[in-house]
């Protein structure tokens, strides 16, 4: 069984990853945070000083603790479609779909697509493989009103694709990358063992005229994948 600690430890950290707590976001007191934890300030004063030591946060004298500020943030250049980036590589691409489904948005879908949260949205869950071999699980979020002419197979298959053959001209894309462990769904999907280290990847992107199309979270087996990043 996991020390306290560590539990308080690895809720903060996916917190943060989940973007419950942002980028340069002061936490709350470690005694608010001990009540919340339900456990004395002294085991979470362990768990925020792992977390500092690893620099997911850090301490500001006479301030508090903040969620670092430093975290890796770049830009990644370059063909945005898992599909192309396959192809470019002499691999073949492919997908598993396991869900497809018309739904009203999250409040996160809603924030980072920019629309009302009565709009529908398509929301679809599937498992991406290079040469047949799993590399990405990925739920990708997508305003209806964009592809609501379009067939299933077309979102599905080649997405970016179809886009561009019914005239939209794709932009820029916002990338965020951090580290995290597989749970067992996941691990399922990617034929890899429950636990194991994988690169999750929340990607928002953009037509040319800055209105967003569509919001990813994949989860990469590291191993199985390398993004390369360029800076001008």
């Amino acid at each position: 069984m996991l020390p306290a600690y560590v539990k308080i430890h690895d809720q903060i950290k996916k917190d943060i990853d989940e973007g419950i707590w942002e980028i340069g976001e002061r936490l709350p007191s470690e005694r608010d945070l001990a009540e919340t934890f339900e456990v004395s300030r002294m085991t979470l004063r362990q768990a925020i000083t792992l977390l500092v030591e690893e620099g997911v946060l850090e301490r500001r004298v006479g301030s508090g603790t903040y969620v670092a500020s430093t975290r890796v943030q770049e830009k990644m250049r370059g063909t945005t479609s898992f599909t192309e980036i396959m192809k470019s590589q002499g691999k073949i691409p492919s997908s598993q779909l396991i869900s497809y489904r018309r739904t009203l948005p999250s409040e996160r879908e809603v924030e980072k697509l920019g629309i009302h949260k009565t709009e529908n949205i398509i929301r679809m869950e599937r498992v991406r493989y290079a040469d047949d071999i799993p590399v990405v699980y990925e739920v990708a979020s997508i305003p209806e009103k964009f592809i609501k002419n379009f067939k299933k197979e077309e979102v599905t298959s080649h997405f970016f694709q179809t886009l561009q053959e019914h005239g939209y001209k794709i932009g820029k894309s916002q990338q965020t990358i951090y580290a995290r462990l597989a749970k067992e769904k996941i691990a399922k999907y990617l034929g890899i063992p429950r636990g194991h280290a994988i690169l999750g990847l929340t990607q928002v992107s953009y037509f040319d005229d800055g209105t967003a199309f569509e919001y990813v979270k994949s989860q990469y087996v590291g191993e199985r994948f390398e993004f390369y990043l360029e800076n001008k």
